[in-house]
């Protein structure tokens, strides 16, 4: 069986008490969580003015992403479906603030209020159909119309995600542009088998407001490359705008058939032997409204 973890379980059940402990206990994970958490917030591109901003850390777990923003000075909500790992958050006393709730079911938040979220190792969970009612498109859609409600204008939200394929990537940053966002993904280290990461970066508001997406970091080997074209193609890929789908064209099915179409039918049933009224000057006439 994969080593994926969201290939085992839904979240809520993977992570149990034990799972939880083990996780929050692993110094490897520790590490790994406070890199991709302040690689997040880099992202982010929050103004450097010294003011704490209220930021969304969805999928936020024991906490460990949690803590990288309080020791930036910010103030954050921590939101999680695994009463397990906010559990092992309340014991640890994070700083933030603790939800537990499902990210697929959207988020209920005042409009405007959130000024960033990130997400570490979370948002692919929406990808699985963990229950009979589970569909992977609504879920997204429901998270990130919501997302996109709560964020203030300009707000940018950075999601580090581990997609199982190019078409589950597809999928997650289709979804997000059709909620309103302007973004794409971020490479690091593209070339790299240990070191690569994806980070899902997306700006909320009009056009007018947008940014563009930042380049992804590269090893000081790649960056050397002579191939220009080819470093910036894998730094930085799946960049887009907000886009919906042309709506299709309703036919009229009220659109009478016509004369000729009735008198072949008509000549069709005589054929088979069928009792058809004979043909008029009034065959196929459109009649008038009765009212």
């Amino acid at each position: 069986m994969s080593n994926r973890p969201e290939l085992k379980a839904p979240p809520e059940i993977f992570y149990d008490d034990e799972e939880a402990c083990k996780y929050t206990s692993s110094s490897r994970i520790i590490e790994i969580q406070s890199q991709l958490s302040e690689r997040a917030l880099e992202l982010l591109a929050l103004p450097d003015d010294g003011v704490p901003r209220l930021l969304l850390d969805i999928g936020c777990g024991s906490g460990l992403s949690g803590e990288t923003l309080s020791e930036n000075g910010h103030q954050w909500i921590g939101l999680d479906i695994s009463p397990s790992m906010l559990n092992i958050a309340l014991e640890r006393e994070v700083e933030g603030d603790l939800l537990l709730g499902d990210m697929g079911q959207g988020l209920g938040f005042r409009p405007g209020v959130i000024d960033g979220a990130i997400s570490i190792s979370a948002v692919q969970w929406l990808c699985n159909a963990d229950k009979s009612s589970h569909e992977p498109r609504l879920r997204l859609k429901a998270f990130f119309g919501s997302l996109y409600t709560i964020l203030a204008r300009g707000a940018r939200a950075v999601f580090q995600v581990y997609p199982e394929t190019v078409a589950q990537r597809e999928l997650i940053l289709g979804s997000a542009m059709r909620a309103g966002f302007a973004g794409g993904v971020v490479i690091d280290y593209p070339h790299s088998s240990k070191k690569r990461k994806e980070f899902l970066v997306l700006t909320c508001g009009p056009p007018s407001i947008r940014s563009e997406v930042p380049k992804g970091k590269v090893d000081d080997m790649e960056s050397c490359s002579d191939d220009e074209s080819s470093e910036d193609e894998n730094q930085t890929v799946s960049i887009s705008d907000r886009h919906r789908p042309r709506k299709k064209q309703k036919i009229n099915k009220k659109k009478g058939k016509g004369k000729e179409w009735v008198l072949k039918k008509k000549e069709q049933m005589r054929r088979k032997g069928n009792a058809v009224p004979p043909d008029t000057k009034y065959t196929a006439r459109k009649r008038k409204a009765r009212f």
